[in-house]
């Protein structure tokens, strides 16, 4: 039994790895906007600015190391990685502002848990979270051919 898991693990560890550091970036998020708009009383869009520069260079490290596995910190290549990388978020980022409303004006618009419009919500979450995974795959962490 342990050596299924161990196999199924090792077919899915990329994709398991994303999920996992996902999950830590939203917390990272939550914990610095908390902090950039409590104590420091930097207001909501500051807050929720320096909240997104915080998970976004997070999961690049994270993304950088564990994920995808691109170990190397010479110059220029990482900052390549990490212009695409963030390219690569303020793109889904643009998705996602645009995607919420159209997918509400197509009749997405229904409530979940009491709010309104949350179904368009979640279906753009999981688009925005597949589409980081091939940006950061396929764009900012893609492997040389040797």
């Amino acid at each position: 039994m342990a050596e299924k898991l161990r196999a199924l693990f090792e077919k899915y560890r990329e994709i398991i790895s994303y999920l996992f550091f996902g999950g830590l970036t939203t917390l990272v998020s939550w914990a610095a906007y908390a902090l950039f708009a409590g104590p420091l009383s930097l207001g909501v869009t500051a807050a929720n600015v320096l909240s997104w520069v915080c998970a976004v260079s997070f999961a690049f490290v994270t993304n950088k190391l564990w994920v995808f596995d691109s170990k190397s910190w010479a110059w220029p290549g990482w900052l390549k990685e990490a212009a695409a990388f963030f390219g690569g978020r303020i793109f889904s980022g643009v998705v996602e502002l645009g995607g919420l409303p159209l997918l509400m004006a197509l009749g997405l618009d229904q409530a979940l848990f009491g709010v309104e419009g949350f179904a368009a919500k979640v279906v753009i979450s999981v688009v925005v979270i597949i589409l980081n995974y091939f940006l950061s795959k396929f764009i900012a962490f893609r492997k040389k051919k040797p």
